[in-house]
């Protein structure tokens, strides 16, 4: 069955792309008339007789769960469809099967540390190539016509530096050369951002993320802009086992239905901490597209829709102050991952990205004394008092002048 049919069925053929979110599936069960859709737990189905089954027959392949999760998300996308995965990595795991031996795989050189991890360890085993460039220097797209990728991994804004990148203008080239062009879209969310309008051929989201919000799933997901990938996505996954779970699929159906209202109350956050952060002498550079002063800060009003609610930030006094800063915080908890409605710490180069060699961090400009939030939507006030304190006990430690 198509997992857009079943999304389409219950909330009309005119309504929004916010409101089908929100509508997802309810009164699809017909049998008892439950409100929200019923989880399919059964790992297997009946077939009619030997080699004639209906439209499921092992949970791995299919589950209707599970593909109501994933039309949902292709909705918010526009794309054609989706596969939804057991992890974020598995989505990126499965888009990196689509690559042949000899085949060269762009990546961002400041990408998530687990990114990097996979395709520096792939490369190693000649599974492809990959090189890791700055998407934003001159000459860039030049140089990656004559290097002849055959995948572009984009991720903006990119973690943890916020770095903005043209989707529209790397998408071209990715048509131009035969090219897949791909957007880590895990930041933002399709609230924020939306890569396959600008031309991208496929979406990754880790759904543990701003999808599911409430921190309490692991998943993931690859959107694609046609048929044809769909079903090449589709095949991978299935064979490779990496197809998310019925329930683990619920729960991030549900998360979605709230990601519009909950999005903008990060948003408004954020705004927030970035003006306190950087009106504060402790704070060498704030990273986020929403200041002035930053780099992609035009794109970014071109290809988004919002802000979005990460920032990263880099302390005068380097790893004792980044110490002092952590210690004792109350309303940001020092944790990895992101997008959940609670507000989070971390520190990159010992977490992160901690898998990335020193040379490879210091490359993509990720040091001691850089700190990345994820900003929650708690109340501002409290938030605010919290990083006021933190900075203090940094700009003690960092012993700045007077």
């Amino acid at each position: 069955m198509n997992p857009a049919d079943i999304t389409h069925s219950f909330t009309g053929p005119t309504a929004s792309r916010v409101t089908r979110a929100v509508r997802a599936g309810i009164g699809a069960d017909t049998t008892h008339r439950a409100v929200m859709p019923p989880i399919h737990l059964s790992s297997n189905f009946f077939f009619d007789s030997p080699g004639v089954c209906g439209d499921y027959d092992y949970t791995r392949t299919g589950n209707p769960t599970r593909d109501l999760a994933a039309g949902a998300i292709a909705e918010l996308e526009g794309g054609c469809g989706a596969v939804v995965t057991s992890s974020g990595m598995s989505a990126i795991a499965v888009v990196t099967r689509l690559l042949s031996a000899g085949d060269l795989l762009l990546a961002p050189r400041d990408c998530y540390g687990g990114s990097h991890r996979l395709f520096t360890a792939e490369a190693a085993r000649g599974t492809y190539r990959a090189e890791f460039v700055d998407f934003n220097a001159p000459g860039a797209r030049e140089r990656a016509r004559a290097l002849g990728p055959r995948l572009i991994w984009l991720e903006t804004p990119s973690n943890p530096l916020l770095r903005i990148t043209d989707i529209a203008a790397w998408s071209r080239l990715a048509r131009e050369i035969g090219a897949i062009c791909v957007v880590d879209n895990t930041f933002l969310s399709p609230v924020n951002q939306q890569p396959l309008d600008f031309g991208a051929d496929l979406v990754v989201h880790s759904t543990t993320k701003f999808l599911n919000g409430h921190s309490d799933v692991v998943g993931g997901t690859v959107v694609t802009a046609d048929s044809a990938l769909l079903e090449e996505v589709a095949w991978w996954t299935n064979a490779m086992g990496a197809a998310g779970s019925p329930f683990d699929s619920y729960l991030t159906m549900r998360g979605m239905r709230t990601l519009h209202a909950r999005s903008r109350v990060h948003e408004e956050n954020a705004l927030a901490v970035v003006e306190a952060l950087a009106a504060s002498d402790t704070v060498a550079c704030v990273n986020h597209p929403s200041l002035p002063d930053h780099p992609g800060h035009e794109l970014a009003r071109r290809q988004q829709t919002g802000w979005g609610s990460l920032v990263s930030f880099e302390l005068r006094g380097g790893r004792e102050a980044v110490d002092a800063f952590v210690s004792g915080l109350t309303f940001f908890a020092l944790a990895e991952s992101l997008g959940g409605v609670e507000s989070l710490v971390t520190h990159p180069t010992t977490m992160t990205h901690a898998s990335m060699d020193l040379p490879a961090q210091l490359v993509a400009g990720i040091g001691e004394g850089l700190l990345r939030l994820s900003v929650g939507i708690e109340a501002a006030d409290d938030l605010l008092a919290d990083l006021a304190r933190a900075l203090s006990r940094a700009e003690a430690v960092a012993c700045l002048p007077v």
